[in-house]
């Protein structure tokens, strides 16, 4: 789920935007938003994290608690990691990353069917512009299943997304092979 400064920039300028007046508090929670994610991306989680929370301190947004529990993941920290993507949903619920993102936690915790609906809803979030990840892990979940056919089915979408998606190519790839 990395994203690049300048898709970040544009892309949580306009989700955090939308429908809602520029205020001052939403300005300074977004700046420290951004400096969060840009600490994150040079490792450093402590500051990261005290950056989010405090951009959610200031005005909550559901792409500061999802990148939040997204820290939590580097200390494998997946239920808190969990709790602060429910509490991005509540915040807005078209929001897609988050759905994505329990699914993905889920699927590291070995509870698969329960990550199954979440990632089903990333599939059709409205605000979520890679669709092709959702995809990408349900078809990691029906092949681990067994479920071949299923799973190509999902590799396929991925890429009907994202036709540049490497890890779905090779799966597909993979179990083509074994079919044969």
């Amino acid at each position: 789920m990395l994203l690049d400064e300048s898709t970040l920039n544009g892309y949580l300028f306009e989700t955090m935007s939308v429908a809602v007046p520029e205020t001052e508090k939403r300005r300074q929670a977004w700046e420290s938003f951004q400096a969060g994610y840009e600490a994150q991306m040079h490792g450093e989680m402590e500051r990261a994290v005290a950056l989010y929370e405090e951009s959610l301190k200031i005005f909550p947004s559901a792409e500061a608690y999802t990148f939040l529990g997204w820290s939590y993941t580097y200390q494998r920290d997946f239920n808190t990691a969990i709790t602060l993507c429910e509490k991005a949903i509540a915040v807005d619920p078209g929001f897609g990353n988050p759905y994505n993102d329990i699914g993905a936690y889920l699927i590291e915790l070995g509870r698969f069917d329960e990550a199954i609906p979440w990632l089903e809803q990333a599939t059709t979030a409205v605000r979520y512009d890679s669709h092709c990840f959702a995809w990408m892990n349900l078809g990691r979940i029906w092949e681990r299943k067994g479920l071949w056919p299923r799973a190509i089915d999902c590799y396929k979408q991925a890429l009907e997304c994202d036709p540049g998606y490497a890890l779905p190519a090779r799966a597909l790839a993979r179990l083509r092979g074994r079919l044969n």
